[in-house]
């Protein structure tokens, strides 16, 4: 791999995430509950604390659990939740070795359509169908993995102009755009929120008041 990331905001965690194709995968998993620059710095991080200039699939997964868990948690940590963070990224790393041969970069290299690489992405330890599509954007936008049908694969996160994930960020700029955009859907999914409770319960009064003996 050899792309220009800017999704850490910090040139040795980009330098990083821009070669290596476990640490891209890494940094997609930290990618929840926690801002996005602190979760792509993590595989920096982890590599740092490792003695090492990369991450290894083989030497994570038998990494000792505690020892593993241990090492996310050190100050300043990981992730907000480095205990069940790190579970997952050795869950992650043993499932490379033992499909991939430890080779991150197999999940996409010989793949011929985009939903094949979206069904590999779904298989993968820690990776739901939205941390999939939203990977799947990001290679195709940014690492150029294009396999046929990859846009339409990666559904809305794969629109070519849009500001909606990890995918999108390739600077400060575009950064903000994606946080702005974030924003606004919780907000509407808020704002939203009592209404659609107003709408259950008078439906529910009405059913109520049809019931036989009322």
């Amino acid at each position: 791999m050899d792309a220009t990331i800017h999704l850490a905001q910090q040139p040795e965690a980009d330098e990083l995430l821009g070669r290596s194709a476990l640490a891209a995968l890494v940094g997609m998993l930290l990618d929840q509950q926690i801002p996005m620059e602190w979760a792509f710095t993590g595989p920096y991080t982890v590599a740092r604390r490792l003695g090492a200039d990369d991450l290894d699939a083989g030497e994570i997964a038998a990494y000792d659990p505690d020892a593993f868990g241990e090492l996310l948690r050190r100050k300043p940590a990981v992730h907000r939740y480095p205990a069940s963070m790190a579970k997952r990224v050795q869950e992650l790393c043993r499932y490379l070795v033992d499909e991939y041969d430890g080779d991150a970069s197999a999940v996409w290299r010989d793949v011929s359509s985009g939903a094949e690489l979206l069904a590999r992405l779904k298989a993968l330890p820690g990776y739901g169908e939205q941390k999939a599509k939203i990977f799947l954007a990001l290679l195709g936008k940014q690492y150029g993995v294009r396999p046929e049908g990859w846009r339409e694969a990666a559904g809305t996160y794969g629109e070519e102009g849009s500001f909606r994930s990890a995918a999108d960020i390739t600077g400060p700029d575009s950064l903000a755009r994606v946080r702005a955009w974030k924003q606004e859907k919780k907000a509407a999914a808020k704002a939203g929120a009592p209404a659609a409770g107003k709408t259950a319960k008078k439906t529910a009064k009405k059913a109520a008041k049809k019931a036989p003996g009322k």
